[in-house]
């Protein structure tokens, strides 16, 4: 069995990553490996069309392969919020919370992830075209095996973009580098409060396999909140795991990077979150009505994301 991700060296889907990495799926006897799909759209289709049994991706981009949640269901959470940083070079004098900095820039976002710019900015007062903000593709980051955050991050240093909205690793190289200062980190609630509830790092599986072998799920369930939980525990796990999958500098900095993660691991999909994505989705044209909670998330699960052991 497979669970994609579309960023692996990143802090965004971690969980994910740590389960296999750490032997959490194993103990649920799940033989399942992580396979990188960039981008997050091409993820989901490869689970509707089963390549791939899981997605550790951002929860409104499987609207992309299952339309009005046809199909598909949300499992359970790997942490909660919208968790992209905008990230503007360092030479523009950026400062926190400053949106407007974006007015006559280039940003640099991923397929599906630019979504969540372009609705905050609008969200924040800021017209998108009469104040030429122009987000698009980060040069370079095309192809299956792409890691967004460093390719933006590279991107930004060699000034082929003004910033980026990307991941926490991303951000945190091109930070400690000197070459892009964070500008709204949304979690920490920089920018609109609604944008907190636009998206989440999830896990996602079709209701075929739901139906198929609702065990595997439930077991792929379980060893999330018992990974999210190691963490919490012991944190220099995360060190562990990245040593294993990521190239040494970031490594070095995975630890870190989930110990300020960890207030927002936990596995709930609460009724309030998907109210939000599903509004958020209705604005940006990928919902065609609301959906009922149940249509979303594969509540016969629900009971397993506060059990741990």
């Amino acid at each position: 069995m497979k669970i994609a991700v579309p960023d692996l060296i990143s802090n965004s889907y971690f969980p994910a990553v740590a389960a296999a990495g750490l032997g959490f799926f194993a103990k649920e006897g799940l033989d399942l490996s992580v396979e990188l799909i960039f981008p997050v759209d091409k993820a989901y289709r490869a689970l509707r069309d089963g390549e791939v049994e899981f997605v550790a991706g951002s929860a409104h981009s499987a609207l992309a392969a299952f339309p009005n949640w046809h199909g598909g269901k949300l499992i359970c959470a790997q942490a909660q919020g919208m968790y992209w940083f905008l990230v503007m070079h360092s030479d523009l004098a950026p400062k926190r919370g400053e949106i407007d900095i974006v007015k006559g820039r280039s940003i640099g976002a991923a397929p599906w992830v630019d979504m969540g710019l372009r609705r905050l900015l609008i969200a924040a007062g800021i017209d998108l075209t009469r104040d030429d903000v122009r987000i698009a593709p980060v040069p370079g980051a095309v192809g299956t095996t792409v890691n967004f955050g460093l390719t933006a991050a590279k991107a930004l240093e060699e000034r082929k973009i003004d910033g980026f909205w990307a991941n926490g690793m991303g951000a945190e190289v091109a930070v400690r580098r000197g070459v892009g200062s964070v500008v709204l980190d949304v979690r920490r609630g920089d920018g609109p409060k609604s944008a907190f509830n636009f998206t989440m790092a999830s896990i996602a599986t079709s209701d075929a396999l739901i139906g198929r072998a609702p065990e595997a799920v439930a077991g792929a369930v379980r060893a999330i909140v018992n990974t999210q939980a190691a963490l919490h525990q012991n944190v220099e796990l995360a060190g562990e795991v990245g040593r294993k999958v990521f190239p040494p500098d970031a490594a070095a900095l995975i630890t870190d990077l989930i110990r300020r993660d960890l207030p927002f691991y936990d596995a709930t999909i609460s009724p309030e979150f998907v109210a939000g994505m599903n509004q958020f989705a209705r604005d940006v044209g990928i919902l065609e009505h609301d959906a009922r909670y149940e249509d979303v998330v594969a509540t016969q699960f629900k009971e397993l994301w506060n059990s741990r052991g």
